[in-house]
């Protein structure tokens, strides 16, 4: 079992060996960046004397929690995807992060991050998660990244609906490729909500083989830049937003000239309930349908 410990930074360090004239206690004082990466490390020990430590790396290692970090209050970015995590939790008192790595784990609910106003971005992608199961989040978790969250990657994590993340609306990038995501009038909803928006990628979810996919989601982001790793020029959003809006006021229109039910006579509603109509192709005025019988009508058709 490998932990990470400052006896551990001391050996590793060349850094160190070139700052002879420093004892150890006050060349961890000087520390900001930690590069631990990659070295089969499993947990945490006591690094409280590293107490400037803005920037720690600890991606590709065995590690299956969260520990040991409280010390962190200056730390701004953390880097542990692709270890074993299961539960994010024990970051309250970094307050100061800024950046939060954490794809590859196996992490199921995301929470615990209510105290960390200042995050505003959240790696999460491809979770090693069991069949069947989908990233969830904890409403209380996204209420508090409301106001600061600006980059959201949630790719690959079987994720079939995103009404919750509708708070978070300070959203700029958001990246939720390769999910199960189907419902394009949901996403409409959501993403009306955040007029930040630039940058999209939902590529490889079923909603994307739908028709008018891109158009509807180019009208609805009124700033998007980019979606699914394509470009969006103004020229072309500009159409779709003119064609949507005369579509909208030729529809407008057309219900204006459409008739109440109390405008049209009780026995020709009730025939109409039955399966019977005028005849297909003529266009009948309200003098003559207050004329019109049916029965004739059916009668001239034979």
């Amino acid at each position: 079992m490998v932990r990470l410990t400052v006896d551990l930074i001391a050996k590793s360090s060349n850094h160190f060996k070139k700052k002879r004239g420093l004892s150890l206690s006050e060349y961890l004082k000087t520390l900001t960046h930690l590069h631990f990466s990659n070295k089969n490390i499993e947990s945490v020990g006591d690094l409280s004397m590293c107490r400037n430590l803005t920037v720690l790396y600890l991606y590709d290692n065995q590690m299956t929690y969260i520990s040991n970090l409280h010390f962190a209050f200056k730390l701004t970015h953390l880097y542990m995807q692709n270890n074993n995590i299961t539960h994010i939790d024990n970051l309250y008192n970094l307050q100061k992060l800024s950046k939060l790595y954490l794809g590859g784990n196996r992490i199921a609910v995301v929470e615990g991050l209510e105290q960390l106003h200042e995050l505003k971005e959240l790696h999460l992608e491809n979770q090693r998660l069991e069949p069947g199961e989908k990233l969830l989040f904890d409403p209380r978790t996204l209420l508090s990244l409301a106001d600061s969250l600006c980059v959201l990657n949630i790719n690959n994590n079987n994720i079939d609906d995103i009404r919750d993340l509708a708070v978070l609306k300070e959203i700029q990038h958001f990246s939720a490729a390769d999910n199960e995501l189907h419902n394009m009038e949901e996403l409409e909803d959501v993403f009306s909500l955040w007029p930040q928006l630039l940058l999209m990628d939902l590529s490889g979810n079923p909603v994307c083989k739908k028709p008018k996919y891109r158009d509807r989601m180019i009208t609805e982001c009124k700033r998007l830049e980019a979606l699914d790793g394509k470009e969006i020029h103004e020229l072309t959003r500009q159409f779709l937003v003119n064609w949507k809006a005369s579509k909208e006021a030729k529809k407008r229109k057309n219900n204006k000239h459409v008739p109440s039910d109390s405008s049209i006579p009780y026995s020709l509603t009730n025939d109409f309930n039955m399966g019977q109509a005028p005849h297909p192709g003529h266009i009948y005025s309200h003098a003559n349908m207050q004329g019109w019988n049916p029965q004739q009508s059916l009668r001239a058709q034979q």
